[in-house]
This record gives C-alpha cells, sequence and structure tokens, in this order.
C-alpha cells in the first residue's frame, strides 16, 4: 500500500535537485533512480531542459515573499503541469495514485512529481515549510518535515556554525561589555603619582 508518494519525498527530491543541479539527462536519471522514481522510459537531454525549467519556478515558490505570492506561483506550477489524479499499478507494488498519464517522459513526470508534492507538503503541513537555510552564506533549500515545524537550517553543520558564530558574538560583546565597566570614570581630575 502506497499512501502518498507526492508528500514528504517530493520536496526533498526538488530540494535535491534544485541544491545541486543536474548536469546530464544520465546524472538525472541515476538520481531519479537514488530516490526511488521508477522511469518508465529513457531520460533525454529534453527531460533535464524541462527539469531545470520547473525547478527555476520552484525556486521562486521557495523564495516567496508571503503565502499569498508562494500559493499563486505553485498554482501556475500545478496548472503547467496537467496533473490529474488516476490509480496505477504500474511496478505491480500495489495500487497508488499518480498525477500523470501513463509511460510519460521523465520531464513531465518531475513537473507533475514536484508541483503536486509541493502543494501536498505545504498544504498538509504548512505553508511555511519550504525554505532556504537560515545562515546567511549557505543558499540550500529544504523542506521542513520536523515534528514542530521550526528548521532552520538545511544540516546540522550550518546549525552548528552558526551556534557558534552567535556564541563567539555574545561572548565578543560580553568581553567588550566587562571592558568598559573596568576602565576608571573620567573625573577631570589628574591622579596623584
Amino acid at each position: 500500500m502506497h499512501l502518498n508518494p507526492y508528500g514528504e519525498d517530493a520536496v526533498n527530491l526538488a530540494a535535491d535537485l534544485a541544491n545541486r543541479r543536474p548536469g546530464d539527462a544520465a546524472e538525472l536519471a541515476d538520481r531519479c533512480r537514488t530516490a526511488g522514481l521508477v522511469l518508465e522510459r529513457p531520460v533525454t537531454p529534453g527531460d533535464l531542459e524541462l527539469t531545470l525549467a520547473v525547478l527555476d519556478a520552484w525556486e521562486k515558490v521557495v523564495d516567496a515573499g508571503d503565502d499569498q505570492e508562494r500559493a499563486g506561483l505553485l498554482n501556475r506550477m500545478l496548472a503547467a503541469a496537467s496533473a490529474y489524479p488516476r490509480l496505477t499499478d504500474h511496478t505491480g507494488g500495489g495500487w497508488h495514485l499518480h498525477y500523470r498519464g501513463d509511460r510519460q517522459p521523465l520531464g513531465p513526470v518531475l513537473s507533475s512529481l514536484i508541483s503536486v508534492g509541493t502543494a501536498l507538503h505545504l498544504a498538509g503541513r504548512g505553508m511555511h515549510r519550504l525554505r532556504r537555510c537560515a545562515v546567511d552564506e549557505c543558499t540550500m533549500i529544504f523542506a521542513d518535515t520536523t515534528r514542530t515545524g521550526r528548521q532552520r537550517y538545511c544540516s546540522h553543520p550550518c546549525a552548528n556554525r552558526d551556534a557558534v558564530r552567535r556564541h563567539r558574538a555574545r561572548t565578543r560583546d560580553t568581553g567588550r561589555a566587562a571592558r568598559s565597566r573596568a576602565l576608571p570614570a573620567d573625573s577631570g581630575h589628574q591622579q596623584q603619582p
């Protein structure tokens, strides 16, 4: 039984592909297979081209300024994907929903998978659960799948880096404050030798 192949796995695949764009059709095929996607047709350079365009549109969804803009951009992606639900048992592994036709090339499959998966993720978990890492110099995208919905960093190394940076800033500020308290106040009198 497959409950929702378009949720968490789809947005994680989109983030992976957006963060490290595939360089050719073979790499795209390998990374999709690694993510568990069943490829029904050979992957072509046209599939790569469409996938890169879909990722460009998806990054605009990630970077949207508010929920309304995010929903509008995602609705345009859904309309372009022409995604519709249908039951399938194409792998013999059990009946499940697909939001696309049979035996489509990978480009249109990813267009449907990414747009529908993102819509289900945001509608089910919250519109804020797709973002870039909070570390200024990191541009990685991630889907927040945590229980609390408060993930701010793409990885533990980025979270640790930011914690160290905040700690050093506090230590530096505390040291400055202590030094300024230790300096004698200028009373206008000269000290006697």
